[in-house]
């Protein structure tokens, strides 16, 4: 009872991160806007907060991945596990270049390099990581996350820099390039975190939600105290804004993502780590394990179908599709962003999802021959 306690409490998180992941996609579909959410000269608080809970996302599934590992490895091995995460990493970043980067655009003009990404390089770099003792481990996520803000101030369009530390644009040739929103250096260390914290699953539940609990308000603390001061750990000082309380707490939380910075990373990791272990605790939530259990089916469809439900919505309501990027992106005539809309389109995107994942669950029962292990058909 207590083990799928353990395991259900990641499956859960899992599927809420994944859930407030297609909050944020959705709101890049049904609710385009010329400000960016976290711009305080320019956006309102709820659309803040709507974008900075999504911030949960990407910290949360890495490091879970790294946790999944280690639990991964202490059935089967360390052989089998190096294996696994080699040619899983290859599958994701594949998957990332191709159907991904198009599923985004509906063209290839660009291959974006994103979540995926970082997850696939993460693999391959724990692929060699599981072989080192533990100890080991830990201090390399520690040297990879603690310092990579001193090395902010370097600013270069070289590829190998935008792959490791600087979110940017490579132009490749003619009009491809490379985009890499996701640089590796942070992001590697936080998958080996993750698979550091993997004994703790292994500790009897009182004493590993006592931890979870603890670690949590630790890095919260962390948090305060390095922005309290704009000592270290974010490229983005923050600052009292002169329009009450709600903003300056606005600002104090507002971190930089791209790449994560350190107390980016605090802030966030310390809320998952406390719902880690306040899930071990409550029943499961059928929604959240259906999500987090089937994780891989999830991302690579939901992104294509956001994207193209919003046609026909701007098409109907509005008689024509958001155009262009940045540097020169327009709207239809007559569209105001609305957190009404993305919020209702996101509810309906998750029921289809919902709806989606359980008819794949039964065609792949169905599809997977008796004779076959269970753990063949796990995702």
């Amino acid at each position: 009872m207590e083990n799928r306690s353990r395991l259900a409490s990641i499956d859960m998180l899992r599927g809420l991160v994944i859930v407030l992941m297609a909050l944020d996609h959705t709101r890049d579909y049904f609710g385009p806007a010329l400000f960016d959410p976290e711009d305080l000269a320019k956006t309102t608080p709820l659309w803040f907060a709507t974008r900075w809970i999504t911030h949960l996302c990407a910290s949360t599934f890495v490091l879970l991945a790294g946790t999944s590992a280690f639990l991964r490895g202490a059935k089967g091995g360390i052989p089998a596990l190096s294996r696994y995460l080699f040619t899983r990493g290859l599958l994701l970043i594949v998957l990332e270049a191709t159907w991904i980067s198009f599923s985004w655009q509906f063209g290839y003009n660009v291959t974006i390099f994103q979540v995926l990404w970082a997850l696939g390089m993460g693999m391959i770099f724990l692929a060699g990581l599981v072989w080192l003792p533990m100890p080991a481990i830990a201090g390399i996520a520690a040297l990879l996350i603690v310092p990579h803000n001193l090395l902010d101030s370097i600013q270069s369009n070289h590829p190998l820099w935008l792959l490791w530390h600087q979110r940017g644009f490579w132009p490749v040739a003619g009009n491809y390039g490379v985009y890499v929103a996701y640089p590796l250096m942070p992001w590697l260390g936080l998958i080996a975190a993750g698979y550091a914290l993997g004994p703790v699953f292994k500790w009897d539940a009182a004493r590993r939600q006592r931890f979870l609990l603890l670690a949590g308000a630790a890095l919260l603390l962390v948090f305060a105290v390095l922005r309290s001061g704009n000592f270290y750990g974010d490229p983005d000082p923050w600052s009292a804004q002169g329009r009450g309380f709600v903003w300056d707490f606005i600002s104090f939380i507002r971190v930089h993502k791209y790449p994560p910075s350190l107390l980016y990373l605090c802030v966030t990791i310390g809320i998952a780590l406390p719902l880690l272990a306040w899930f071990e605790r409550i029943r499961p939530v059928p929604l959240l394990m259906l999500f987090g259990g089937t994780p891989m089916f999830f991302y690579v469809v939901h992104i294509a179908m956001i994207h193209f439900l919003a046609g026909p919505y701007f098409l109907l309501r509005f008689g024509g599709l958001p155009d262009g990027g940045p540097a020169g992106f327009t709207l239809p005539k007559g569209y105001e962003p609305s957190l009404a809309v993305v919020y209702a389109a996101w509810v309906v995107m998750v029921a289809i999802m919902y709806g989606l994942t359980r008819l794949w669950l039964r065609w792949r029962k169905r599809s997977t021959p008796p004779s076959a292990p269970a753990a063949a058909a796990s995702t």
